[in-house]
């Protein structure tokens, strides 16, 4: 392909919207245009990269056996109000009704669809283990689209569901689709981290995010160097060591008029964060419950909401926090409080703590929770950070970001419960088949593609996954000896089954040097009439330092050695890391 045949424009400066760099080189480099918030348009070598990842995955899918088949995006909306999450996940989808007036939504997802296909399809555990795949666009409607295809309301994703007749069926299902991960984003050329996650909007019993780790990544990941864990900051958890109560004097209010954070009461009582309990009101399915956290902790929302096994969660408004307390907001505390209340666990046995007093302008010193309050729990509720115990091994944590790019699920039956997907075993039992659901977004792989690989100067492809292997800068292309040489390697290099992009534009050499670095493809050779009085074509891999110089007869096979070790690099091992024990 040559580049005055290409509908390829690169920019020279940032797009004002990007805020993180493979947003912005996804635009300057010509991959993609922006249509509107959070749509994108794949331009001819976007989609060139976008069609190899999807070979890659598709590949994969069909060497671990699972089978594609291509569901409707559009999906009837009395699916998601069987399964209940219609409510659950409403805001994020896109709804519409036909012109019959029936509810319909754009699928963010298909675990709906695929339960009702499979339970009408099979009836015997003859026909299970089944796994089906389908690589598919996706919609999803993001409150505040950002970064590019990070998130987007339109994206292309991956998306498997296994079948299986038991929990140890399942898990072989699961370890085959997580084998399959590691080797599809080895192939990708990026270094994706699995770790523990949380379920979220799924459901089930365990997950793990697969995470590429990058400083703008949106999410956090906690690593524990010493051992190995590692979790997603929503599922990540933390060793507590037990604490012996210390004796505690009776209760004491304190005037705090118009006092109401945590740092306010801090500066104005000179205490620490830490020696106050946070106590927050929720509405766990409309029903009120108290939480109460240390001061200087951030209370975690999934794991509350998991540990109350709610359908919905949220903060209770002004008005439910006065009915519950008695005090207006900023005064709630646990002393003789009477609705449910869970607290941390880094708060049993605690004593001698500040909290609100249940009444206005007021809190209370010398709080002691066992003799003070009744705790219907103690759990882990906070977000873990740095610095915090590891669970397993109690040495320090580590925080970092990463960009999930994969996700796979134990369902467990969810949904073969809610669509009645049943089997006969061979008693003639009929039993309810055991789930897994698989997610990869393609996408959004390609641009952690880029931005877990880029240097000041563009982006450096892998070449399994580059929009061309070869990138051939004529640099005189009104010579006729330069044209035929080009043309000749580039034969000689397609027999090869090698892709080659040709720059063969009426430009400085300087402007084609940039452009071959931002586009980014693997290797570049540069043939001009001034090297080829000498015989001599230049040969060098984008991001090394050091070109190579070959001879016009030895070009082809300098060119073929190269990239052979470039895609041997991106060979998967047959030695793959299992998942955690504690899921698996």
């Amino acid at each position: 392909m040559r580049w005055t045949r290409t509908l390829l424009n690169t920019l020279r400066e940032n797009p004002q919207d990007a805020e993180i760099n493979s947003h912005k080189l996804l635009i300057r480099a010509g991959l993609a245009r922006k249509l509107s918030g959070g749509l994108y348009t794949f331009m001819p070598l976007g989609l060139r990269s976008l069609q190899k990842i999807i070979t890659i995955v598709r590949e994969e899918m069909n060497r671990a056996e699972a089978q594609e088949i291509l569901m409707p995006a559009l999906q009837p909306a009395e699916l998601w109000e069987r399964s209940g999450r219609l409510q659950t996940m409403g805001p994020g989808m896109f709804k519409l009704k036909d012109r019959t007036g029936r509810l319909m939504t754009l699928g963010p997802t298909h675990e709906e669809v695929v339960t009702e296909l499979l339970a009408a399809e099979i009836n015997s555990y003859r026909q299970l283990p089944c796994t089906v795949y389908q690589i598919q666009t996706k919609f999803r409607d993001e409150i505040r689209p950002r970064f590019g295809l990070m998130r987007a309301k339109e994206f292309i994703m991956k998306d498997a569901y296994s079948f299986d007749t038991t929990m140890e069926q399942a898990d072989t299902s699961y370890r085959a689709m997580y084998d399959a991960y590691v080797r599809i984003f080895k192939r990708c050329g990026l270094d994706a981290c699995p770790v523990e996650a949380d379920t979220g909007d799924i459901g089930g019993q365990w997950s793990h995010e697969f995470m590429v780790l990058a400083d703008s990544g949106e999410d956090g990941v906690i690593d524990c160097p010493a051992c190995g864990y590692a979790a997603n900051q929503e599922k990540a958890e933390r060793f507590i060591a037990k604490k012996t109560p210390a004796p505690c004097p009776a209760n004491e209010e304190i005037a705090t008029p118009a006092i109401k954070t945590i740092d306010q009461l801090a500066a104005f009582l000179k205490c620490q964060p830490a020696e106050f309990i946070k106590t927050m009101i929720y509405l766990a399915d409309e029903q009120p419950v108290a939480v109460l956290i240390p001061g200087d902790r951030e209370l975690n929302e999934h794991k509350l909401k998991q540990m109350l096994g709610a359908k919905t969660l949220t903060m209770a408004d002004d008005t439910v926090i006065q009915c519950v307390t008695g005090a207006t907001v900023g005064f709630a505390g646990p002393v003789n409080l009477t609705t449910r209340i869970y607290a941390d666990t880094a708060l049993e046995n605690a004593t001698n703590l500040i909290a609100g007093a249940n009444k206005t302008d007021l809190h209370i010193r010398n709080v002691d929770l066992k003799r003070d309050a009744q705790i219907t729990a103690y759990e882990d509720l906070v977000i873990v950070r740095e610095g915090d115990c590891c669970p397993r091994c109690q040495k320090k944590l580590e925080m970092k970001r990463g960009i999930e790019v994969g996700h796979v699920f134990k369902l467990g039956t969810k949904y073969s419960q809610s669509f009645d997907a049943k089997y006969l075993n061979e008693h003639g039992e009929s039993l309810e088949m055991v789930m897994g659901c698989y997610g990869i977004g393609v996408t959004r792989t390609l641009q952690a593609v880029i931005e877990q690989s880029n240097d000041k100067d563009g982006i450096i492809w892998p070449i399994t996954v580059a929009p061309f292997a070869v990138t051939i800068l004529n640099l005189d292309p009104s010579n006729e000896h330069v044209n035929n040489v080009v043309a000749q390697l580039e034969q000689e290099l397609a027999n090869k089954h090698l892709d080659v992009f040709i720059d063969d534009r009426t430009e400085r050499p300087g402007v084609k040097f940039k452009d071959a670095d931002l586009i980014g493809c693997p290797v570049r050779v540069v043939v001009g009439a001034r090297g080829l009085t000498s015989n001599t074509i230049e040969v060098k891999q984008r991001g090394s330092h050091e070109a190579i110089a070959t001879t016009v007869e030895g070009a082809a096979e300098c060119i073929i050695g190269l990239a052979s070790k470039l895609f041997e690099q991106h060979q998967p091992s047959t030695q793959v890391t299992k998942p955690s024990q504690k899921h698996y």
